[in-house]
């Protein structure tokens, strides 16, 4: 008997090797190399020397810039190197291109420099606002240009640490005409060195005197000089992001099918979350804010990222370039990613310990770390109860995929305070009584809202398994009790927010409800219904909200004019939940891929948000370049794609020690592949279609878990387990296969194909191979099959006038 083509007794060795390789992943120390290397590492974005990632190319030259050969000649336009130089003089601007969206510290090797120079550096993510000013971060407008004081100097001259800038695709590099003079020392005396105390951490000083040395505080030269300019011969960065990990490159999970894009849209994910995981130390100071606090005088426009954001060497933040410090509303989307990618669980893990560390004493949790926690006078960073219950989520999340017991019971004390903050707020309308309209930016978020209780019954189910995590005996039982009593009057409660002339869930109880003036089915609140398992007729649900996609993707009623990968992430799961994993691949390849390839978007990273006619200003923020376009909430598919939607490895205990394996979501795909690693082990799933040698077509799944763990395998979406819908219980540490026949879109039985183990190719053409079926009968790969085409839709439109009201809060106030 052959499997693969592979005689049967080299066969046997290989499984032997294979079980013998299968290894546990130790995320205090990151690997080295990648666990699963393959064909589809073409695919990662993260560089292979992260602290020299040089230009791609020059993108614009203006004025006085030439670019030199070694001999100083005059050549073509290009990125200077070993060979060649650039020459910029007064009123001479430069811009390159890198190959990616990367974050770091800028670099340049001086080899001449006359007049005193300063070079000015503006960054960009997207090419649509490349220019003298950089991307907005700070004051809700552009930032200043960062001045790089040449003087004299020759050899590496590098940006001071304090101005790492996260997130750019594009660096311009400018001299004015008429250049500044040095004024370091009155700057010192102008603005000073200001100490931020704001948390029990340590925090650095600010001091404005070493780059905005040059700058007064309405953001012109001080006085004009002779005439200047500077060769470099080389422009590098020296990316900080991701410092758990020795090699970037080196992931615990990948993902390859017979999708480029879907491969490109979940190594985007991961490569978007590599850049939001910062040293602690390198986080935003956000200048503005500080202001009510330490009065600094800093000029309008200034940045720095020298805040202290957490404790430990490395933290998972809201974003690369802008709001480098710590968001739980993220964590429910970054988490997952994070696991099956790069899984960097410390990052994680410090990410929660500062929220838990800054609990409020009624027991809420901050809306945001440090240094946006801090309640004063002339700032408030307001409590937000569906960001509080994000963080009960990704504490659950934390758990699940690291093993970490023992961390949650040193904070369960702590979780279950936070917990009862929001079952509290369960009231006679069985709905959770939201009190702050904080979220993600959405708009009418006060009241009896679905999303909020929603995501409030989802962690009460979630808080029943953490319990059980942490002992067998009787100690929670009464708190087990209440929370299922607290889950049966929510059901009951989101009842009442169903719309039967729309199929869809009302936003709340009031305005926004069914026959309201102001009547909204929100994107999150259905897809949280869908989540939760609370939503009457889900397939009916699902459909809904998939006509109501746009050629950009799924907008979001409760946020007019806004396409959110956030809220649009938990449609995809949504999808999911109602047995509709096509959808969310059809999701993922509409709206993601559009966030690859539209114009002004990176190629590399995910956005925060676009607009719904493509654009990609975020219309939360009216300063378009404010758009952070590497943010953690965007990187959803990475996680899905893994979990639920395709290869569906579902972790049920700490660590991997239980997991489900139920694959889907093949519509569109011929073939794919995937896996990832945990404390425990490692997972991996193959799935191709096949057709045998009588005729007849169909998919073949072959599955292993770690060693010493057991699991579950199922088709598609069937119900779990203990409810019998899983057909097989396996042991890890073996491969295992099945084969589901498919006509005319039926399944007509589920045989086991061999239950010995198998060697896996890992080349390009892995799937082109015979596979044993029965009675000497092979298997072989489908050829015919073709992705079928997308369905056309009509882009979205701008309501300009709403828009304009959006940038105003219900309160009146002025959001930004």
């Amino acid at each position: 008997m052959k499997l693969f083509n592979v005689p049967f007794p080299v066969l046997i060795i290989s499984v032997l090797v294979a079980s013998a390789l299968t290894s546990a992943i130790d995320y205090h120390d990151l690997p080295k190399t990648a666990v699963f290397p393959g064909p589809w590492d073409d695919y990662i974005k993260a560089p292979a020397n992260k602290s020299f990632i040089t230009p791609a190319g020059v993108w614009k030259t203006e004025g006085n810039v030439t670019t030199l050969t070694r001999d100083h000649r005059p050549s073509a336009a290009g990125v200077p190197n070993s060979s060649s130089s650039i020459s910029i003089g007064d009123g001479g601007l430069v811009t390159v291109e890198f190959r990616e969206n990367i974050a770091g510290r800028v670099c340049l090797e001086v080899a001449s420099a006359v007049g005193d120079p300063t070079v000015k550096l503006a960054y960009s993510e997207s090419s649509f606002f490349v220019g003298k000013r950089s991307d907005a971060t700070n004051d809700h407008e552009w930032d200043l240009p960062l001045p790089l004081h040449v003087g004299n100097r020759t050899g590496p001259v590098c940006v001071p640490p304090k101005f790492i800038r996260g997130g750019f695709k594009y660096l311009t590099l400018y001299i004015d005409d008429e250049s500044p003079v040095p004024q370091e020392q009155s700057a010192r005396s102008r603005f000073g060195s200001m100490l931020y105390s704001l948390t029990n951490t340590a925090q650095k000083v600010l001091g404005l005197g070493d780059s905005f040395s040059d700058i007064t505080t309405d953001g012109k030269p001080s006085s004009p000089r002779l005439a200047s300019s500077v060769v470099i011969t080389q422009i590098w960065v020296n990316c900080t992001s991701f410092p758990s990990q020795p090699n970037g490159r080196a992931y615990s999970g990948y993902f390859y099918s017979s999708s480029p894009l879907l491969n490109r849209i979940w190594y985007a994910g991961a490569y978007t979350l590599q850049l939001s995981t910062i040293d602690p130390t390198e986080g935003s100071a956000l200048v503005p804010v500080n202001r009510f606090l330490d009065h600094n005088r800093s000029p309008p426009g200034s940045w720095y990222s020298n805040f202290t954001v957490a404790r430990g060497t490395a933290v998972t933040t809201d974003g690369a370039k802008r709001d480098r410090l710590v968001w739980p509303g993220d964590m429910y989307i970054a988490i997952p990613g994070i696991a099956v990618s790069s899984y960097d669980m410390l990052a994680v893990r410090n990410a929660l310990d500062v929220v838990y560390e800054h609990q409020y004493p009624d027991g809420s949790l901050p809306y945001a770390g440090p240094p946006l926690y801090v309640y004063n006078s002339g700032y408030r960073n307001e409590f937000s109860d569906t960001y509080h219950l994000h963080t009960l989520l990704g504490t659950y999340d934390y758990v699940l995929y690291s093993g970490d017991v023992d961390w949650l019971r040193a904070r369960w004390t702590a979780y279950k305070r936070a917990l009862k903050v929001s079952t509290s707020k369960v009231d006679s309308y069985n709905l959770m009584h939201v009190s702050s309209h904080f979220d993600w930016n959405r708009q009418g978020m006060k009241g009896h809202n679905v999303e909020a209780s929603a995501i409030l019954y989802t962690v009460l189910k979630r808080s029943t398994s953490l319990a059980s995590w942490l002992s067998s005996d009787d100690d929670e039982e009464e708190n087990v009790r209440e929370w299922a009593s607290l889950r049966h009057r929510l059901e009951h409660g989101i009842a009442q927010l169903y719309c039967p002339a729309t199929g869809l869930y009302s936003d709340n109880l009031s305005s926004r409800h069914c026959a309201g003036p102001s009547h909204v089915d929100p994107q999150d609140g259905n897809s949280w219904a869908l989540i939760s398992g609370l939503a009457r007729a889900p397939r009916d649900v699902s459909a809904r909200l998939r006509a109501r996609w746009t050629a950009f993707g799924a907008p979001a009623p409760e946020f007019p004019n806004v396409m959110s990968p956030f809220s649009s992430a938990f449609e995809l799961q949504a999808h999911c939940a109602a047995s509709a994993r096509d959808a969310a691949v059809e999701l993922a390849l509409l709206m993601w891929g559009y966030m690859l390839d539209g114009p002004g978007f990176t190629n590399s990273t995910l956005a925060e948000g676009f607009r719904t006619d493509g654009h990609v200003h975020y219309p939360a923020y009216p300063v378009p370049s404010r758009n952070s376009h590497a943010h953690g909430w965007a990187a959803g598919p990475t996680g899905v794609l893994s979990v639920k939607a395709v290869l569906g490895i579902e972790v049920r205990r700490p660590g991997g020690a239980e997991w489900r394996v139920r694959p889907g979501g093949m519509a569109r795909l011929g073939w794919v592949r995937g896996g990832y690693a945990v404390v425990r082990g490692e997972f991996e799933v193959l799935v191709l279609r096949v057709r045998g040698e009588e005729g007849g077509k169909g998919v073949v799944a072959m599955v292993r878990g770690p060693e010493g763990t057991r699991g579950w395998f199922g088709w598609g979406d069937e119900d779990e387990e203990e409810e019998g819908g899983f057909a097989t219980q396996m042991e890890g540490g073996e491969w295992r296969a099945w084969v589901r026949w498919e006509e005319d879109g039926v399944t007509e039985e589920l045989v086991s194909v061999g239950a010995e183990g198998w060697e896996v190719r890992n080349d390009e053409r892995w799937f082109e191979r015979e596979i044993a079926y029965k009675d000497g009968k092979v298997l072989v790969f489908d050829d015919e099959f073709e992705e079928p085409p997308m369905e056309t839709r009509e882009p979205g439109t701008v309501d300009w006038e709403m828009l304009e009201r959006g940038y105003v809060d219900e309160l009146g106030r002025g959001m930004w």
